[in-house]
């Protein structure tokens, strides 16, 4: 089956990011709180909450703190109202940008990402201009120690996987949004545990950097990812690592 995955390897990097600044939680608790409120507090009957739920126990995120984040979201206890909010952009080279914000306050949200692309050699784009270059699916990256190659492929494509690719390490699956949690059962059902599990975006095509305009896109990327009110930044950024380490 095909490899494709410049998505695995900025993905890798904003978790290294978000772990090394202790971020990860406020953005899972943010992500529950605005679930919770959209879709109600019962994860039976809300995907999205389901899902966060599942990011966060992945995290090993403290039961008390999940329920504390579900009864904000649905107003059993006080807390902040955060809003959604999707800006699209380019980076260095052209590069395709996506940021997902859930704030409490839009105009500071968007004073903070106009001003980190201006800063770092990208610059904002009208709503749509990057989207269509963008999927929405999900993604299971499994070690290759916890599972063989052929097994896998029967397990995760019986249960409605796409796709599933060789990426070193690791093995990738690749679902479609709605059939994500039909192949996430399958593999707890045959006790194979994801390393890495979430609905994503990924890029149809990508665009390649090297040297000076590689590592400015990082730094763009990373001063957005930076800012408190980001939740999820996706692009169509494709680099060696040489180019990201020198």
């Amino acid at each position: 089956m095909s490899g494709h995955s410049k998505w695995a390897t900025i993905k890798h990097k904003k978790g290294a990011l978000d772990a090394k600044r202790g971020k990860i939680f406020t953005r899972l608790i943010k992500e529950i709180t605005i679930a919770a409120k959209g879709g109600g507090g019962d994860p039976d009957g809300n995907p999205r909450l389901r899902g966060a739920i599942a990011a966060a126990k992945a995290e090993n995120m403290p039961q008390d703190n999940i329920k504390r984040a579900i009864q904000k979201g649905t107003g059993e206890l006080e807390g902040a109202s955060y809003e959604e909010m999707t800006y699209e952009g380019y980076g260095p080279g052209g590069v395709a940008i996506i940021v997902e914000v859930l704030t409490d306050n839009k105009n500071r949200a968007a004073s903070e990402i106009r001003h980190s692309f201006s800063k770092n050699g990208g610059n904002l784009g009208a709503p749509g201009s990057v989207s269509h270059m963008f999927s929405k699916k999900g993604v299971i990256v499994i070690a290759k120690s916890a599972a063989d190659e052929d097994k896998l492929t029967e397990i995760v494509l019986e249960a409605g996987a796409d796709d599933l690719t060789d990426e070193g390490e690791n093995w990738e699956v690749i679902t479609g949004p709605k059939e994500y949690e039909a192949v996430m059962a399958a593999l707890t059902a045959a006790k194979i545990k994801p390393e890495h599990a979430e609905v994503t975006m990924i890029a149809s095509i990508y665009t390649k950097l090297e040297g000076a305009p590689a590592v400015a896109m990082m730094r763009l990327l990373e001063a957005i990812d930076d800012l408190d009110d980001t939740q999820n930044v996706y692009s169509n950024f494709d680099m060696d690592e040489e180019s990201v380490t020198a």
